[in-house]
């Protein structure tokens, strides 16, 4: 079995956050890979690998040399380890104004502006305790007021994801520290884009942190406008380094494994930090993805294909992962499964020790079996922040494809801020992680399991 080894590595090897089985121990992650994947990914230089920008793509085809080197072959019907989209981004003028009756209040004063989906709109105000948001019933199109909005930023956009499957054609976030949230996004608006040459399907609900209480004296019933006035569209263009490892079995499907390359890239400075670096969203998911692919092809060949797939532009919505969905060049009923690595530097303090959260665990028996065979993973402890549908995986599940995420953190402290580098990540939890999942994913590719949703499981058939 041949091993690559990288030149100008540091020496020092970094201890192993668990023991290996003998089955595990077939093929060995070594730590200084791994650090080596995230010294490049994560560094200063990158400039945080914003979304659609000329640091994406260097990121890109980082990953694409990282594949060739290894011996993928490029995916079928392809020429590049690249698959190029465009993207149309509507531009915001940053005056946005909110209206209720008398009361008019304006963005950056009053509120940011988190998330606009592409028009103005106007609905009844509806008034939801956080607490109360799963029981409680509103008219679509409402204008949802939720309050109780604190702490943990993943809270409110679970809130925002709660309230917009509910129908709110907008959510409106109040409480202590929501003004977080914006700086989370580094500090800008997300908008309703699309694909060159594509409609889009519906626009998304708007989402606005308040950071005054100008509203409060606003009754429930209240007819509430937003209105935000739009500037030329820019068009932009996104990277998906695509590697593929072909079986000796064309009728045996193909397993994909997926990770974003790209995140929020500058912003609002912290502690005169303005670099977003995001070493664990997403470079850790894309060093898994790579190492995953290092292991395979050097191993004997698999029955079944793998396509290893690190996409552009999911800090911005996904539009990767959309885009591949709509051009695989693999047809998507020939997918076995895909699992999606998402931020894996850090060990979250509600699962057990050394094991990954696995988005919709319950939807269908893939992380079960996988974890059956080895994999560290468990269930999501956060069901109430959506996590399965805030990853690349949930636009092939809206397709049918079993797809999940295996996650480190839900959301951990470094989340979508400056201080997400290297030296905040959990290298040695993270290389054991990804040993874990390596002859896992080894029998898939050889076994003829074949993954099923659960009996309601399937978000392609919910309503």
């Amino acid at each position: 079995m041949k091993r690559v080894v990288r030149g100008g590595v540091a020496a020092c090897v970094l201890a192993m956050a668990l023991p290996m089985t003998a089955q595990q121990a077939a093929w060995t992650v070594k730590p200084e890979w791994v650090k080596a994947h995230e010294e490049f990914l994560a560094s200063d230089v990158m400039a945080g690998r914003g979304s659609a920008t000329r640091d994406e793509q260097i990121a890109a085809t980082y990953v694409a040399s990282e594949f060739e080197g290894y011996g993928l072959q490029h995916a079928p019907g392809m020429s590049s380890y690249l698959q190029m989209a465009t993207l149309i981004s509507p531009r915001l003028d940053g005056h946005a104004t909110l209206s209720a009756g008398s009361v008019s209040v304006s963005e950056g004063k009053d509120f940011d502006l988190l998330v606009y989906g592409g028009s103005d709109l106007s609905g009844k105000l509806v008034r939801v305790p956080i607490t109360e948001l799963k029981t409680t019933k509103f008219e679509r199109g409402s204008i949802v007021l939720v309050t109780g909005v604190a702490g943990d930023p993943g809270k409110g956009f679970g809130a925002y994801t709660a309230a917009r499957r509910a129908g709110a054609a907008a959510v409106l976030l109040q409480g202590e520290g929501v003004e977080g949230l914006y700086g989370v996004l580094g500090s800008q608006t997300k908008v309703g884009m699309h694909l060159e040459g594509v409609k889009p399907e519906r626009a998304q609900a708007a989402a606005l942190a308040l950071k005054s209480a100008a509203l409060d004296g606003v009754a429930a019933g209240t007819v509430v406008t937003l209105s935000a006035k739009e500037m030329a569209p820019a068009k932009m263009e996104t990277f998906n380094a695509i590697g593929y490892l072909p079986g000796s079995d064309p009728k045996a499907g193909t397993i994909l494994l997926t990770a974003h390359l790209d995140h929020l890239g500058t912003g609002k400075p912290v502690n005169g930090d303005a670099i977003y670096n995001g070493a664990n969203d997403d470079a850790a998911g894309t060093t898994a993805v790579m190492e995953f692919a290092h292991a395979l092809a050097a191993g004997p060949k698999l029955r079944r294909s793998v396509l290893f797939v690190c996409y552009g532009s999911e800090e911005m919505g996904e539009y990767g992962s959309l885009y591949f969905g709509a051009h695989s060049p693999v047809p998507l009923k020939d997918l076995v499964a895909n699992i999606e690595f998402e931020m894996i530097g850090n060990q979250d303090p509600k699962t057990p020790k050394g094991t990954l959260l696995f988005t919709g665990y319950d939807r269908s028996n893939l992380g079960l079996t996988l974890k059956e065979h080895g994999a560290l993973v468990g269930p999501d402890p956060y069901p109430e922040q959506h996590f399965f549908e805030r990853s690349d995986n949930y636009q092939l599940a809206l397709k049918g494809v079993v797809a999940h995420t295996a996650a480190g953190w839900g959301t951990v402290p470094t989340y979508h801020q400056p201080n997400d580098d290297i030296a905040h990540l959990d290298l040695p939890f993270m290389t054991a992680a990804i040993q874990s999942f390596v002859e896992p994913i080894r029998w898939l590719a050889t076994s003829d399991f074949v993954p099923k949703w659960n009996p309601g499981g399937d978000p392609s058939k919910e309503k």
